[in-house]
């Protein structure tokens, strides 16, 4: 995935998290990658990274487990696609 710079980075990743999750790439219950794994495929720093990651928790996506890492919720929230078209 290209980012484009002129945009903010981390609402680019967390939106591609989340379309992942959506698409089923990371299906409910697995894990997700960490924030040095996430900062290093998009190329990345790791503050960027993990605000695109606490974005995605923050909006019902995924949940931490101290020590164990961050996983998609089961079950997944309603999709944002889904609520606008309803609205």
């Amino acid at each position: 995935m290209d980012l484009d710079r002129t945009r903010p980075l981390w609402r680019q990743i967390a939106a591609e998290i989340i379309r992942r999750i959506e698409d089923g790439m990371y299906p409910p219950g697995s894990r997700v990658p960490s924030t040095l794994e996430i900062a290093q495929e998009f190329g990345v720093v790791n503050a960027t990274a993990a605000k695109a990651m606490r974005h995605v928790r923050e909006q019902g996506w995924t949940r931490g487990e101290v020590g164990l890492g961050t996983f998609v919720v089961d079950p997944l929230p309603p999709s944002s696609e889904a609520s606008a078209s309803s609205a």
